[in-house]
């Protein structure tokens, strides 16, 4: 076990360097400088403009530039943005609306998208399974901003059950709406993996056995059944969590919803690059947790892969 932790540690330790650099070097070779916009209508000179870039380190070369961010990283210092606003703390103002949002979504995905999956599973072949996999197949077709639209004028405009933009009805009233949105791609996702997990599950030769000894549907079901169709169900919903909360960026932006999306949005509509790094680099450690937490749960359920 210690080492396979080991082993897994290293792996998303070189994920973590590459993408991270990848990002930082993609966000700085965005077209335009960010700097001669900080006047707005009143240009800054070109003197102020260079002050600038000296103090930002802009003109170092990029290897020497992420270095520095990689060591202010282990400090656990996000930086500043171009106005001189702490990345961090732009953070934490925006993390608990999207934390709020992700969450209401990924228990959305659990409860409807658990129990289609596994309605459809306990019902193979039928016109349930079938209607199962014919929604999650229009589900999946349609595009998220036309989702979101359309929920927004049915629920909120036609039938005004619903906020259709911003926080000030509090939760969860205000975050329905978006949650179910964000929620209906992943959700679509469970229930087909739910429904194979059963599926094949139902079919293996431990089931036929326990069948065989005479015990009774809903202990077969209920105990046997649903514990081992849990292990991928389990995976998927727990590295989803993390996919969640970076997924949120066009959902926060149709809904008006002052998350860490909307932060990023903004931050590259104004190339804002050290905040546009700050909020990936965050998003990818939570990510990469969340894929060791689950490698490491999944093998102390199943030791076969840890020799893998």
């Amino acid at each position: 076990m210690a080492r396979f932790t080991i082993r897994r540690l290293i792996e998303l330790v070189l994920v973590f360097f590459g993408v991270t650099f990848a990002i930082y070097a993609a966000v700085f070779a965005l077209p335009g400088d960010p700097i001669s916009s900080l006047g707005g209508d009143q240009p800054l000179s070109p003197a102020v403009v260079e002050r600038i870039r000296n103090l930002y380190h802009l003109n170092d070369p990029l290897w020497s530039q992420y270095l520095r961010y990689l060591g202010h990283l282990l400090t656990g210092d996000l930086g500043v943005d171009f106005r001189g606003r702490s990345v961090a703390e732009r953070l934490a103002s925006r993390w608990p609306v999207t934390i709020r949002l992700a969450l209401t979504a990924w228990v959305i995905q659990v409860v409807i998208g658990v129990g289609l999956g596994l309605v459809a599973g306990l019902r193979k072949n039928t016109w349930i399974d079938r209607g199962v996999l014919i929604l999650t197949i229009l589900i999946a077709s349609v595009p998220i901003f036309v989702m979101a639209v359309t929920a927004q004028l049915v629920f909120g405009v036609k039938l005004s059950l619903l906020p259709i933009a911003g926080v000030s009805d509090g939760w969860p009233t205000a975050y329905l709406l978006p949650a179910t949105v964000l929620a209906i791609y992943g959700l679509a996702a469970v229930a087909r993996l739910t429904r194979g997990s059963v599926v094949d599950t139902m079919s293996s030769d431990f089931v036929r056995a326990l069948w065989a000894k005479g015990l009774s549907r809903r202990r077969v079901i209920g105990v046997h059944v649903l514990r081992n169709s849990a292990i991928p169900v389990l995976t998927y919903l727990a590295i989803d969590l993390g996919a969640l909360l970076g997924g949120a960026v066009v959902t926060e932006g149709i809904f008006n919803l002052p998350g860490v999306g909307q932060l990023l949005f903004e931050s590259i509509r104004v190339h804002e690059g050290p905040t546009v790094v700050g909020i990936a680099t965050a998003l990818i450690m939570i990510f990469l947790l969340t894929s060791l937490v689950v490698d490491l749960l999944n093998s102390l359920l199943d030791p076969r892969i840890r020799h893998d």
